[in-house]
């Protein structure tokens, strides 16, 4: 089975052997000490959700956040993109630091600055992004940049920290502390069939989530706590499962939905990140594909069913039909072949699966 590799947040800093202790110094070779004007800027990391801490990356070092019990994964920070930063005079609004890429070395996240950067500021409100882009755009009539994110950066599952501010003098040790601003998504299912006669014979083959935002550009305002999302420009379909599943009886064998297999554990499922968009009747759902084994009721065979499809629409389950910025969801399907054999006579309590939507689980 594929892994849920995404989700590893910093996992190799865990066991890195060259992190330095507290208060020791390693010299970056790729800079040239004899210019005493270069300063190191070094970065804590933070990951929160929802006020609560999800990871942080200190001295080379990851840890969970408290209690570790309630997060079976980590969120995603890959060392190798990087992120980047942005930093304005927190005074005049001059920009200091335009776009600088802040690269994972010796077991910290750390860029290097001309001293003389900075001028004549006392203060510096820096916002930071990631992963790291170069087509990042400072407006200085707004104190905002854009971050246009194409479908691979999306996938990366992009964050921007908290607008900070910091004095000139102490920028040696500079905490960053992240939330996303995508959703993730994911899904559970279950046999929802209540005749005893049609239960246990459904097959999962196929999983496709269709028209997820998946690019955009996010528009960060370094004189607000918050940014938002001002444009979405492209959607494409999603292959959550392929494979061959037994579909488990009632909610109390619901399982996540993984890459080919189905699992009891969230940190296995198959999620995804998309960009927060409005759901428009008619155009987000998703679809599910399953067969189903033959089965005898009176004395009569019905034949074996392949490639059924259950299509299940967006519209109307989420408040004001809106994914909400940096949230998770995870969404319950319910099959029931009550919808597929009409000729078979059921009882008059068969009623209709509703669909449900958890939001906030433990990975996002």
């Amino acid at each position: 089975m594929k892994q849920f590799a995404e989700y590893l947040f910093l996992a190799a800093l865990s066991m890195a052997t060259g992190s330095l202790p507290s208060g020791c110094v390693q010299l970056d070779e790729s800079i040239d000490m004899s210019q005493p004007e270069m300063q190191k800027m070094e970065y804590s990391i933070t990951v929160m959700r929802d006020g609560e801490v999800i990871a942080r990356e200190q001295y080379g070092v990851m840890t969970r956040g408290e209690p570790a019990a309630d997060f079976d994964t980590y969120s995603t920070m890959d060392p190798e993109k990087g992120f980047g930063i942005i930093g304005i005079d927190a005074e005049t609004g001059d920009l200091l630091l335009n776009n600088h890429q802040v690269a994972h070395k010796s077991g910290m996240f750390t860029n290097w600055v001309d001293a003389g950067t900075w001028g004549s500021a006392q203060t510096v409100t820096l916002s930071a992004y990631y992963p790291y882009q170069t087509d990042v755009v400072y407006m200085t009539s707004e104190d905002a940049y854009t971050i246009p994110l194409s479908t691979e950066e999306t996938e990366a599952g992009p964050m921007v920290s908290k607008t900070m501010q910091r004095a000139i003098n102490d920028l040696n040790r500079i905490p960053i502390e992240f939330q996303h601003i995508t959703n993730d998504i994911g899904y559970r299912i279950c046999d929802v069939t209540p005749d005893p006669n049609l239960q246990g014979l459904i097959h999962l083959r196929k999983v496709i989530a269709h028209n997820v935002a998946s690019a955009g550009t996010y528009l960060n305002d370094l004189r607000l706590p918050y940014g938002s999302w001002h444009k979405v420009g492209y959607y494409r379909d999603v292959v959550i499962f392929e494979g061959d599943a037994i579909v488990g009886v009632g909610s109390e064998n619901e399982l996540f939905i993984g890459y080919d297999t189905l699992t009891r554990h969230l940190a296995d499922s198959h999620r995804y990140y998309s960009i927060p968009d409005e759901i428009l009747l008619g155009k987000q759902y998703v679809e599910v594909v399953y067969d189903v084994d033959s089965f005898t009721i009176e004395d009569f065979t019905y034949s074996p069913i392949k490639g059924h499809v259950t299509k299940y629409a967006l519209y109307g389950l989420l408040p004001d039909n809106i994914f909400e910025n940096g949230k998770q969801y995870t969404f319950h399907l319910g099959l029931d072949l009550t919808t597929v054999y009409q000729e078979v006579a059921f009882s008059a309590s068969v009623s209709d699966w509703e669909t449900k939507i958890y939001e906030n689980n433990d990975v996002f």
